[in-house]
């Protein structure tokens, strides 16, 4: 034991989880010699009460020792080689309970996307009834209250999820589990939209829509985190945005709902406020057939349960073998990292814990530009935006229908791009787009009224800034924000990305209706459009790639430190693009930042790079 325990300190120095300055991806099992890793697996069987899976747990650890050349393991049986094989040419083919527990959960952020477009259809209505009309009537004495209570009401959900709700979850998840915790979210999501319906005051409205934010905030801050901790890490990024698809699909739900009942008369805006429960109802009945997190099972010091866990999420024992140890060998490295703490000290943490804080900093980044952007006001607004531009009330909700339906529509190209092109790479290419169609919308106002191309031109560059937004902005802040934190921390952390998000949104919404009038229409979205070249530049400096690497492998990208990883982009990699893309240098290589230890997917292009450069 004194040995091991000894192997075990050198594997932790092996590379500083704190100070990674080489760079480089380390496999925990890589060094460990064949009797040695022999002897730990069967310790670990012993001590998590699983030794009647000794034998496949040995197959498995010696898979997981080096990945990449799983076929020179002689113990494997043909049928275990086969899996392996077809795991390894077919990165689509898993098992159907895999796909029916990430659908079934992002049903839930179609709740989330509905929500904000019966808004957007209810703010030309349910303002005049509850007495706060007057916010576009610039010569009536209520011209600003009334403004900013419609801002605070359209707010509410985000009020209730950024200040209550995600930092709910870290406790909620800890006692009731991910399953658990997205089902409360869910009856949440069922019961307050249909409270809203009902309600005879702008302020029984705020208070519905503030505790649905409190489910709106449990359920942002788990679904992402069970989707991530349930995918096979090549296509963990296409996965998890399937958050992001049912988002844009209830958006787009809730634009046909707003179209379907805008001419019932004065309860109109009941049901398109209502109607946000729908996509809740499969959620509540769904999760029951799902198979509890793995990760959070071995948190729990749950192996048996984790293990069957992922039995239902692989196709053969021995995949399962291979990610429960593999697993198990990364959480006892970031334990020794950590160290024991509760929900307090965990919030520290993410300031003060140098691989912690870097996922802090990169989640905050890509959430905050989520706002920066301006797609919450679109979704919001773009009513009353389309209004602004001289468009009758059914004009308005079929030109904001179209950015809805623009929005589903190319989301889809993400889930090939997101785990090819990469997560950061999508964000660094969308935002310029999304920076130059916004100015160039707000520009299109200045075309006379009476002009038919004004309505359709000013159009034409809202979908056109959808277009762009949908497969970069759109999916990568929450799949990249349930990834990029190591276990220990990942539920507050994922609490502080969300509530970070949620909190601009609700700040956003609040204060859009004054910055329209303030601005008007060129001046806000100018605003925008500038915001976005903002959210570039920290995309470009803060955060880091995490594509086909696995949950626990992020360890060692969080562990570069800041300055490193700013120094390489630009000193390294920005002139490299100049010279590349601008100078036409086709020859010109970049040097890679990240250097792959053996035993890690990737270790054979990162010696061929060096071979080359030799």
């Amino acid at each position: 034991m004194e040995k091991d325990e000894v192997r075990h300190e050198e594997a932790i120095q092996h590379i500083d989880l704190a100070k990674n300055l080489d760079a480089k991806i380390a496999n925990p099992l890589a060094d460990i010699p064949y009797d040695a890793l022999m002897r730990d697996v069967e310790q670990f069987a012993k001590e998590k009460d699983l030794v009647d899976l000794t034998e496949v747990l040995k197959k498995g650890a010696l898979v997981a020792q080096n990945p990449t050349r799983w076929d020179e393991v002689e113990s494997l049986t043909t049928a275990e080689r086969d899996f392996l094989q077809q795991e390894h040419e077919h990165r689509w083919r898993h098992p159907l309970s895999l796909y029916f527990t990430i659908i079934v959960c992002s049903i839930g952020a179609a709740v989330q996307g509905w929500d904000q477009t019966g808004s957007n259809g209810a703010n030309l209505s349910f303002p005049t009834e509850f007495g706060i009309g007057h916010g576009s009537d610039p010569g009536h004495p209520n011209y600003k209250r009334d403004s900013w209570l419609v801002g605070l009401v359209n707010a509410g959900p985000y009020i209730g999820s950024a200040f209550i709700g995600c930092w709910l979850s870290d406790p909620v998840n800890f006692y009731l589990g991910r399953r658990g915790t997205i089902f409360l979210s869910a009856v949440i999501c069922v019961l307050t939209p249909i409270g809203g319906a009902l309600t005879r005051s702008w302020e029984q409205l705020l208070i519905t829509r503030i505790l649905m934010g409190i489910g709106m905030g449990l359920k942002g801050s788990t679904v992402p985190i069970f989707a991530a901790e349930n995918s096979p890490a090549r296509i963990r990024g296409a996965l998890v945005m399937s958050w992001q698809m049912w988002t844009a699909f209830g958006i787009f739900l809730g634009y046909c709902a707003n179209l379907a009942v805008y001419q019932v008369g004065k309860i109109a805006w009941r049901l398109q406020i209502g109607s946000a429960f729908i996509p809740a109802v499969p959620l509540v009945f769904g999760i029951y057939f799902c198979p509890e997190s793995p990760r959070w099972c071995m948190k729990k010091n749950r192996y048996r349960q984790a293990y069957n866990s992922l039995l239902r999420l692989r196709f053969d024992p021995i995949q399962a073998a291979r990610d429960l140890y593999y697993i198990h060998a990364q959480l006892e490295l970031e334990a020794a990292i950590v160290g024991k703490s509760n929900y307090l000290t965990r919030f520290g943490q993410l300031f003060t814990i140098p691989r912690v804080r870097r996922s802090t900093l990169a989640s905050f980044t890509v959430m905050i530009a989520q706002q920066m952007c301006g797609i919450n006001i679109i979704s919001f607004y773009s009513s009353t935006i389309f209004r602004e531009a001289g468009a009758s009330e059914r004009d308005a909700l079929v030109a904001a229908f179209g950015s809805g339906l623009v929005n589903f529509v190319f989301a889809w190209p993400a889930i090939w791009t997101i785990d090819t092109f990469g997560r950061r790479s999508l964000l660094l290419f969308t935002f310029p787009q999304m920076a130059w169609t916004l100015l160039a919308a707000g520009f299109c106002f200045y075309i006379p009224s009476d002009n038919k191309a004004h309505l359709g031109i000013i159009a034409l560059f809202i979908y056109l800034f959808t277009a762009f937004y949908s497969p970069g902005e759109g999916p990568v802040p929450f799949t990249y924000s349930a990834e990029c934190f190591p276990l220990s921390h990942r539920e507050v952390g994922m609490g502080w990305a969300v509530a970070t998000c949620l909190f601009w949104a609700a700040v956003l919404s609040i204060s859009f209706p004054a910055i329209l009038q303030a601005f008007g229409p060129v001046g806000a979205f100018g605003f925008y459009a500038g915001l976005n070249v903002c959210a570039f530049v920290m995309i470009l400096l803060f955060v880091p790639e995490t594509k086909q690497r696995t949950l626990e492998e992020l360890d060692y990208i969080f562990a570069v430190p800041t300055r490193t990883f700013i120094s390489y982009q630009l000193g390294t990699a920005v002139p490299w693009w100049f010279r590349r893309y601008v100078l036409r240098k086709k020859g010109e290589v970049c040097p890679p930042l990240y250097h792959f230890d053996k035993g890690i997917d990737g270790a054979d292009s990162d010696s061929e790079h060096e071979h080359k450069k030799q």
